[in-house]
């Protein structure tokens, strides 16, 4: 937020002196331009407000004038503060009006500024000039000495959510860079490199994104403690680096700024919650981890698919790995099958969410068993038709092979196409 002095100078106005010097008649078609930059007393760029050029004349040109006086260009001042304008060649008094002051009133003055045919005359008007504050009465200078030290307070914090933004900015790319860390890896080391020098450059590539996002979220979490985006994140790189005691705690952090925020936010309320999912599923705490991720649905309903999807993933990633937990095919199910539901409640395209089908069939598929005559799956209900789903939506997908095996060897099931 910027505070201008802008309705305080009201109180520094003053009548119009009449300018005495004679103002030359130029050639006709003759003129000259003037630029400049106003700056209030606590010598910030003042924003709005007119500039105008006031020189001897016959006719006045505005009222609250004496006779001999006469505005000859009135200029607009930007948001900047800057104005620029252009005058016939002559001697002038430079008069600057708050927004809002009457004619016969200005802010400040400067006297006996030549314009030059031809030429552009550079004039600013600085009221933060020591003749100018002496000016004020002494109520005036104290008013001032408050304004400067709020508005130092200002620029402070607006620095501070600078850097934070920038910041925010930097985290966000280093997440896609974690995401796409694979590509990366093969990209630089090339086609050719065995899986395991992959494998170890993907690692590597990750976890220096996720350490900078930490170096960065632990920095920005101490000058600002009540963001509680910044713990979110902070929770999140924590998490991808297995801190997981850190990124508990960093999640907790992120609620609890929520719940003594005066606008609370709904994205980071659902990201800190099915980030608590995330991590009570990585290390075996199913129960907490399903309760998590209903909060962050519940707090978000418009990325409630989002949340189940990515529920049913991390359990995908357990199982795939080797977790001894029990019932991780059963939860990976209910979070997919959860996912579709919430999609269908937001209309989202299925074509656009093909996974979460495979994710709903490989949960149910670990539940089936073998006919020991004919060696043939018996599917579990619903199983075949989230395999069949998935292949009608992604015929060519990275889980197509491995759903039309499934399908060709259950029993009662027609074998899909090949």
């Amino acid at each position: 937020m910027k505070r201008t002095i802008s309705l305080w100078l009201g109180l520094l106005a003053f009548a119009l002196v009449p300018v005495l010097a004679q103002t030359p008649t130029a050639p006709k078609g003759s003129t000259g331009k003037i630029h400049g930059h106003v700056i209030n007393p606590t010598g910030a760029p003042q924003p709005g407000g007119t500039v105008t050029l006031v020189g001897v004349g016959r006719f006045a040109s505005g009222p609250g004038l004496k006779a001999e006086m006469a505005e000859k260009g009135v200029f607009q001042v930007d948001d900047n503060g800057d104005y620029a304008g252009e005058a016939a060649p002559g001697t002038y008094s430079v008069v600057y009006r708050n927004k809002g002051m009457k004619p016969e009133q200005t802010a400040d003055k400067i006297d006996d500024v030549k314009i030059l045919a031809g030429q552009d005359t550079l004039q600013d008007i600085d009221m933060s000039r020591k003749a100018y504050i002496d000016s004020m009465t002494v109520e005036q200078r104290k008013q001032l000495e408050e304004l400067k030290k709020t508005n130092a307070e200002i620029l402070k914090a607006n620095a501070v959510v600078n850097n934070l933004n920038a910041d925010v900015r930097a985290v966000v790319q280093d997440f896609k860079d974690a995401e796409n860390a694979r590509a990366a890896a093969v990209q630089a080391l090339g086609a050719t490199a065995s899986r395991a020098d992959i494998d170890a450059k993907e690692v590597e590539i990750r976890t220096a994104k996720y350490t900078e996002v930490e170096t960065l979220m632990l920095k920005d979490t101490a000058a600002k403690p009540d963001a509680s985006v910044l713990w979110a994140n902070l929770g999140q790189a924590q998490l991808d680096l297995k801190k997981y005691d850190e990124a508990e705690a960093a999640y907790k952090k992120a609620l609890e700024v929520e719940v003594a925020s005066k606008k609370p936010d709904i994205q980071a309320q659902g990201a800190a919650n099915a980030g608590l999912g995330q991590f009570y599923a990585r290390t075996g705490k199913i129960p907490e981890a399903t309760a998590a991720y209903d909060a962050a649905a519940k707090i978000n309903p418009a990325q409630a698919g989002y949340y189940y999807k990515n529920e049913a993933i991390v359990y995908y990633q357990l199982s795939q790995a080797g977790s001894p937990l029990p019932g991780l095919g059963d939860a990976q199910a209910a979070a997919a099958d959860q996912a579709i539901k919430a999609n269908q409640a937001n209309k989202v395209d299925p074509a656009t969410q093909p996974v979460v089908f495979y994710l709903k069939g490989q949960g149910l598929v670990q539940k089936a068993t073998i006919d020991p005559k004919t060696g043939m799956y018996n599917l579990p209900p619903g199983c075949a038709e989230a395999y069949q789903m998935y292949l009608q939506l992604a015929p060519t997908g990275q889980f197509a092979a491995e759903s039309k095996g499934v399908l060709a060897q259950a029993a009662g099931v027609k074998a899909p196409r090949k």
